[in-house]
């Protein structure tokens, strides 16, 4: 067993094992089974250090149904978070897009706020706990730099240090009213007015109908709405970096529902939006800010429905003459997923393995020799070299140790040589299949 699978925990463990099976992404523990992907995951992560540095970026991951786009996304988001990032997610559905005439795309900013999540609260909800942790790092700042300041000297001092922010972030689209609700909420929590902070939240979730409400109950003649829910991410990447984080990191998984639209007006008003937020962090004009769209290929070139159907859009993301399958431009706009080499999923099996057997507390019976079996049959079938995925790999494969783990008279070579697997294995298994797909020793 290796060193590192010794110390997965067995919450961990178990976490792990149901979501993959499932055919879903683990939230937690990740770089326990992270195999491949290097590339991938350094180009991202340089647009990271960018976003830390006060530019922003804009990338498509583009994948088949379970090639490991949403496994990147969520690497990333956990290691974004690691580095003091704020990260809001959220996944595009028929109630949720980025422009719509029923509020869908206020719909997704409020999916994103709801989803808010720092390193100590990982699972979402976070605004009130970042907008109070402000307050108090201002506090102790001021506190250190004059620790005899106290009563009205010590709140002027620090409502100096809140007005610097707020003064900073007004002067940007909607930033006037933004900066007052920011400067509603501190007074309110000043002074134990629960009330109001729960209001002022409720508005920064975009939870108002309408503007008189808005007005009575917090003095703003504003409200976010489906046409401008995009300019307050900005704003917000803004503030989180003046309020200590290093920047804001969007997700946005499950572009084929734009794809899906069926009008081809609301579509084109999507990829409209769409265009707005590309161009916006490539020309310099929001700061601090990422954003990280999951797509299926058919969903990006598709030229009729998909993205590349809006040509100020296709004109920018088309790829140049030189990129090609196995070279692709990784600092491209778009990363496209090619499918996990064959070593690099055995690899991962052996960890899954290892795995299964410390979290179910049985002695690990399947050899290098059934590994390599394994692999040589999924990747054998025919047009597995383009089409095979991760996601239908490790499936079958946690099958296969459940099965023996729950009937030990079973043996794994007995489950590969069965009727179910026969169709596969005699592709995989000829010279021809031996010889072309795996060739590798551990």
């Amino acid at each position: 067993m290796s060193e590192i699978n010794k110390k997965v925990p067995k919450r961990i463990a178990q976490t792990i094992i149901n979501s993959l099976k499932g055919g879903v992404v683990p939230r937690i523990g990740l770089p326990y089974i992270t195999v491949g992907r290097k590339n991938e995951i350094a180009a991202l992560l340089h647009d990271v250090e960018i976003i830390a540095d006060g530019g922003a970026s804009f990338r498509f991951i583009v994948g088949r149904y379970g090639s490991g786009k949403s496994f990147l996304i969520q690497t990333i988001r956990n290691y974004v978070m690691d580095k003091g990032f704020i990260v809001a997610d959220a996944d595009l559905s028929p109630e949720r897009r980025l422009q719509g005439n029923k509020g869908q795309g206020l719909a997704t900013y409020r999916e994103l706020i709801g989803n808010l999540s720092t390193k100590t609260k990982p699972e979402g909800g976070a605004l009130s706990l970042i907008l109070d942790r402000w307050i108090s790092a201002v506090q102790s700042e001021v506190k250190e730099e004059n620790s005899e300041l106290s009563g009205e000297e010590f709140i002027k001092a620090v409502d100096k240090k809140i007005y610097g922010v707020t003064s900073e972030i007004s002067e940007m689209v909607h930033g006037f009213e933004f900066a007052k609700l920011l400067s509603t909420y501190y007074h309110a929590y000043l002074e134990g007015d629960d009330e109001t902070k729960a209001k002022v939240v409720r508005w920064f979730r975009g939870e108002y109908n309408l503007k008189s409400e808005a007005r009575q109950e917090l003095g703003v003649n504003i409200i976010i709405s489906d046409d401008d829910w995009y300019d307050y991410l900005k704003l917000f990447a803004v503030f989180f970096r003046l309020a200590g984080y290093a920047g804001l990191m969007i997700m946005i998984d499950e572009l084929v529902n734009i794809y899906k639209i069926p009008n081809s007006i609301s579509r084109q008003y999507n990829y409209e939006k769409m265009l707005t937020m590309y161009n916006d962090t490539l020309q310099g004009k929001a700061r601090y800010l990422g954003i990280i769209m999951g797509a299926t290929p058919q969903a990006i070139e598709d030229k009729r429905r998909g993205v590349f159907s809006y040509e100020a859009l296709s004109s920018r993301l088309s790829e140049g003459r030189f990129s090609r399958e196995g070279s692709r431009d990784l600092l491209a706009p778009i990363i496209r997923l090619e499918p996990l080499k064959a070593e690099e999923m055995m690899v991962l099996c052996e960890k899954l393995a290892d795995m299964h057997a410390d979290l179910y507390g049985y002695q690990r019976s399947i050899t290098t020799d059934d590994l390599s079996t394994f692999i040589k049959i999924e990747y054998g079938r025919i047009g597995a070299d383009k089409n095979i995925t991760p996601r239908e790999v490790i499936r079958d494969f946690i099958e296969l140790l459940d099965l023996t783990y729950q009937d030990p008279s079973i043996s794994v070579s007995a489950l590969m040589n069965s009727d179910e697997f026969a169709y596969a294995r005699s592709d995989a298994l000829s010279d021809e299949a031996s010889d072309e797909y795996v060739e590798f020793t551990l």
